[in-house]
């Protein structure tokens, strides 16, 4: 397993890049936009993480900033941490088997959620290349919310 990022969700992109960047000192090593998901990526590192971060994509603070206008409230601001696995399939049929609820489930071979007995969400990648679709997982449906 590889840390990846934490991502946080804004209300206000500049004066969240101000409040990071500015003040805090991290530095933004990506961003990415999304027309069609109406939503910006903003990923950040700490100063002394910005090689690595850009060879490795982490660790990062990942900043969500959705387009429409949102109230985040009840901890919504905080999105998830996220972790890079060698392969989703054993890692969830393993937390799967020890009891843990796949949230949602890697149907693309790619992405799962799940969440911590606090409720803190936590997403698994892929390492490389998505897997090929296989069942149980392909036609699994969502549990719950990520």
């Amino acid at each position: 397993m590889h840390y990846l990022h934490t991502m946080v969700r804004a209300s206000d992109l500049n004066a969240s890049l101000d409040f990071y960047c500015n003040k805090l000192g991290l530095v933004e090593v990506n961003r990415y936009d999304s027309e069609g998901g109406r939503f910006t990526l903003v990923y950040l590192a700490a100063p002394g993480d910005v090689q690595r971060a850009r060879e490795e994509s982490s660790p990062l603070l990942e900043i969500t900033w959705n387009w429409d206008p949102e109230n985040y409230s009840g901890g919504r601001n905080f999105g998830h941490l996220a972790y890079r696995v060698d392969d989703i399939y054993a890692t969830c049929q393993r937390l799967l088997d020890a009891g843990v609820t796949i949230n949602r489930p890697p149907r693309d071979g790619h992405m799962a959620f799940i969440r911590s007995p606090d409720g803190i969400s936590i997403e698994l990648l892929q390492a490389g290349e998505s897997l090929p679709a296989a069942e149980p997982w392909a036609s699994m449906p969502n549990t719950g919310s990520w």
